[in-house]
């Protein structure tokens, strides 16, 4: 249906695109000087090589997108933390893409950068999906190794992931297409088979490293070029001339596997599954603040196939939308936060966006009944939190709440998380935010993350230090409260900006409204495939 300037949801379409706009941005990477540089070495760029490795016409669902955004301004403009990562199909089979990006601080990592290949292992080994990394690193960012070298969750812990990832059964193929070096060497030699282009580097130390360690002047072919590494020291399982030919060696490689063959046949036919309704009327639906009231169920039916949707206890805890329904033909569950303004029978009127008791209870139960059944689990987040009050309390909210978190902590069965608008406090919690193994997180544009609203966190310091100030324990004048009242506010104003928490890792990717069906469909494919079964061997190691 045409669209008019004057539609209720305009404002929502035009910031949208403007968060395209930028997307669009971040894919250029490091700009027109570090693609030049790529290609004065016989490099190809990382995007390039990506799409010479996908599939005609596959489709990539890139995570991290938005991963260093304004992170680190004194360091320059770390474009998605100068690395790309995502899923898309290699000779028919799902695979997860690993790829420095050397136009991005000679594809050196930072900490946002740990964190998102960490992410991206993660979501492999959960989804049983092969991993190919494309190697063009000049190693940790010393400036900041403090940050990126010792924690658990911190550089060495990818080479721990190489080698359960490996010993789990999970093919993992390593292309070295430019410098590997120091700790990072370590990364493509833990894979199943390397590969390696001519004038790139392999070495634990660089020349002017070994100069300075040990007085031995080598050059930098023969310390660790890919010549040496094929003939003499045995690592490299192929040599190759050029990025091309190397990208079609990985292609050929990627085909051996025995799902390659059976990829065809598990295509879903999408034009056999329509929706209720347009998924484009979603953004008549949200506002950018946040108010707007609507109900999940037309939500629901933008994204879920036409007459598919059996909901779940309809007329008991009316705050949460449950339902058993489908997506392009695959069965899933659906918890989505309702933003309606519901009466019930027993406590009367129920605000919009709020988990109450009964909600909390259904949702539990709910939850444990797709785990019976083996359901994949959709969670709809736009929640400003749990009913606060002395009739919320007389009614065990924190009872009923922990019921709910109980349930999705111990969830077994694959969970995806939507944020649609507001993830405040433990509604983000209890509708599987990211520290409750989501499989995948993604966001609208219009998302918001945040212990509480910023107006709430604002106003709430304000009568700490009012008090405090009453009591005498600080010594302030109502300008200098009002004047800390609105800093907080700004303060929170910009963190619960949806790229500021994708780019510190809470959601994979920000997705446009109009487009949440067709990433469900692709991440439902991904979630439906075998788990690894983990025994104890060391998996495919050099000798």
């Amino acid at each position: 249906m045409a669209r008019t300037s004057t539609s209720s949801g305009e404002p929502v379409r035009d910031f949208c695109r403007e968060i395209l706009k930028q997307e669009a941005l971040l894919r250029q990477g490091g700009g027109k000087a570090g693609l030049d540089r790529q290609r004065k070495l016989g490099r190809l760029p990382a995007r390039e090589r990506i799409g010479q490795l996908l599939d005609k016409d596959a489709q990539f669902f890139e995570i991290g997108v938005w991963a260093a955004y304004k992170m680190y301004e004194e360091w320059g403009n770390i474009v998605a933390a100068g690395a790309i990562a995502g899923i898309g199909n290699v000779s028919g089979v799902p695979c997860m893409l690993i790829a420095n990006d050397a136009t991005v601080k000679a594809g050196a990592f930072f900490p946002a950068t740990v964190k998102k290949l960490l992410r991206a292992q993660r979501i492999a080994f959960e989804c049983s999906l092969p991993i190919i990394y494309l190697v063009d690193s000049a190693g940790v960012f010393l400036p900041m190794q403090d940050e990126i070298f010792p924690d658990e969750d911190d550089f060495g812990r990818i080479f721990r992931n190489n080698s359960v990832i490996s010993a789990a059964g999970i093919p993992q193929f390593a292309a070295i297409v430019g410098n590997c070096v120091a700790g990072g060497a370590y990364l493509p030699v833990l894979c199943d088979k390397i590969l390696m282009t001519e004038g790139s580097g392999l070495y634990l130390a660089g020349p002017s490293l070994v100069k300075a360690a040990i007085g031995q002047v080598v050059e930098q072919e023969e310390l660790g070029g890919a010549k040496m590494h094929s003939e003499i020291s045995g690592t490299v399982d192929f040599y190759e001339k050029t990025d091309e030919s190397c990208l079609k060696r990985l292609r050929s490689l990627v085909a051996l596997l025995p799902e390659a063959q059976s990829a065809a046949d598990s295509k879903i036919d999408r034009k056999v599954f329509k929706t209720a309704k347009n998924p484009d009327t979603v953004y008549d639906l949200v506002s950018l603040d946040g108010q707007k009231n609507y109900n999940a169920r037309d939500l629901i039916a933008a994204v879920v196939d036409s007459n598919s949707v059996d909901e779940y206890k309809a007329d008991y805890g009316k705050t949460l939308v449950t339902a058993y329904t489908r997506i392009a033909g695959r069965p899933v569950g659906i918890v989505a936060s309702q933003r309606l303004q519901v009466r019930t029978k027993k406590e009367g009127i129920q605000l919009g966006g709020v988990i109450y008791s009964d909600s909390a209870d259904k949702a539990a139960r709910f939850v444990m009944d797709c785990n019976q059944v083996g359901l994949p689990i959709i969670f709809f987040q736009d929640v400003t939190g749990f009913m606060v009050g002395r009739d919320a309390e007389e009614s065990g909210i924190i009872r009923s709440g922990a019921k709910l978190v109980n349930a999705v902590s111990n969830s077994i069965v694959p969970k995806i998380t939507v944020v649609v608008g507001g993830s405040f406090g433990a509604g983000n919690y209890a509708l599987c935010g990211k520290a409750y193994d989501p499989r995948f997180i993604v966001a609208w544009p219009t998302a918001r993350y945040a212990v509480m609203g910023a107006a709430q966190a604002s106003d709430t310091v304000f009568s700490i230090l009012a008090r405090a100030r009453e009591r005498g324990d600080k010594k302030a004048s109502h300008e200098e409260l009002d004047a800390l009242r609105k800093k907080v506010k700004q303060s929170y104003e910009e963190q619960t900006d949806i790229r500021y928490g994708a780019a510190r890792g809470w959601v994979d990717a920000i997705v446009q409204p109009h487009e949440t069906r067709e990433a469900l469909i692709q991440l439902l494919q991904y979630v439906a495939r075998p788990i690894p079964k983990a025994r104890f061997h060391t998996g495919v190691i050099q000798v």
